[in-house]
């Protein structure tokens, strides 16, 4: 096949344009602002303030395990019914999509009912 355009292409020279003065003085001074600005290890440094977790849903410590863990199934069952529901309602790429969702809640719940079944009280 017969390419059209040269490669790499024919351009002409770039015109200089006199609102664009490239002054060498301003170029250094400008990199050695930004130089010092990114990449100046003698300047302060601000502190990330380390995440803490949120104390709106909290978990109390005294709650044991099995407790904990059948809150889990039960919640992994109800969400596991609510997007069952939602994939009747639907056709095509969403039913699929919501039937993926609902296995993924599935093997969740199962997980968690076999910790339940393996696990020893006391």
């Amino acid at each position: 096949m017969f390419k059209v355009t040269p490669n790499p292409p024919d351009t002409g020279p770039v015109p200089y344009d006199a609102s664009f003065d490239l002054d060498p003085k301003k170029i250094k001074a400008a990199a050695d602002r930004a130089l010092s600005f990114y990449l100046n290890p003698g300047a302060t440094k601000t502190q990330i303030p380390p995440r803490r977790s949120g104390t709106f849903f909290t978990i109390d410590a005294a709650v044991d395990d099995e407790t904990l863990l059948v809150d889990a199934s039960e919640s992994l069952a109800s969400a596991r019914e609510m997007v069952n529901d939602l994939a009747e309602l639907e056709d095509g790429a969403r039913r699929r999509t919501m039937l993926v969702l609902h296995r993924v809640i599935l093997m969740g719940e199962l997980a968690v009912n076999r910790v339940l079944d393996n696990h020893k009280p006391g």
